[in-house]
């Protein structure tokens, strides 16, 4: 029997960016996944946009609106409601980079048995999903590289179900670095197995809530710092190569980022 996977997608006023969301996971080759959109009480046409665009599927999609704590708090009650074999996140300002993606990462976990994949992430320009301006390039998973800041792009990591209920979900009260925390908890403290998928499976608008301001910018590095503290990845200095291990993002050589 094929795997499940359950494709929870964050949304709060979301309707300018929620159509490629929807239709991206609408496109995939791979079809035994369901849809959890987790909305915090929109107020714009977000819902309306998604139960048209999902009617046709609507037996595969659930619904949950109301208001929440935050896009973790919205992630942990996706995760709750679930009832895949694999759980992934695509937030409403994301899309799956092609129809394969589904397709690959199921085969990457069948092949290598693994507890979780990750794969490549590009961003685009929040106006324009065909401008990628900044490519992240994953590379292999170590721990030594893990000391030293390295994680994988959140939204290309898929996980088993097993993986949550063993070692728990996402800590609220980390609200901007909980995603960071929960990689780190899995895969260096606890050591989960991991298979590396290189290729870009995600499509990222710029704009997130960690980088949008300077004061973000500095609450995130400090959440980050608990969170590296907590799971035994050192302090200051692992926090200062972290943030430098970004900058090649903007100048590597890739196709996606031609001109």
């Amino acid at each position: 029997m094929s795997l499940k996977i359950s494709i929870i997608t964050a949304t709060y006023n979301s309707e300018n960016s929620i159509e490629d969301t929807i239709n991206s996971i609408l496109s995939q080759s791979y079809t035994n996944y369901e849809m959890l959109v987790i909305d915090g009480a929109s107020s714009d046409k977000t819902l309306e946009k998604i139960c048209k665009l999902t009617e046709a599927t609507k037996d595969k999609v659930t619904i949950i609106s109301e208001p929440d704590n935050g896009i973790y708090d919205a992630l942990n009650k996706g995760i709750r409601n679930s009832k895949g074999d694999l759980i992934a996140f695509l937030h409403a300002d994301d899309l799956y980079s092609d129809e394969f993606v589904l397709e690959n990462v199921v085969k990457t976990f069948e092949d290598s048995l693994a507890d979780s994949v990750y794969g490549d992430l590009v961003y685009v320009s929040k106006d324009n999903i065909n401008k990628a301006v900044r490519y992240w390039q994953s590379g292999l998973c170590s721990r030594k590289k893990m000391k030293n800041g390295w994680m994988p792009p959140h939204p290309s990591f898929f996980v088993k179900r097993e993986v949550y209920e063993k070692y728990g979900d996402f800590d609220l009260s980390l609200s901007i670095a909980a995603d960071y925390d929960f990689m780190m908890r899995v895969l260096f403290k606890e050591k989960i197995s991991v298979a590396y998928l290189p290729k870009v499976l995600v499509k990222m608008r710029l704009g997130g809530a960690s980088n949008k301001s300077l004061k973000n910018i500095i609450r995130k590095s400090r959440q980050d710092l608990v969170a590296m503290k907590k799971n035994g990845l050192g302090g200051l200095p692992s926090l200062f190569i972290k943030n430098i291990r970004k900058l090649p993002q903007f100048f590597t050589k890739s196709k996606h980022l031609a001109s």
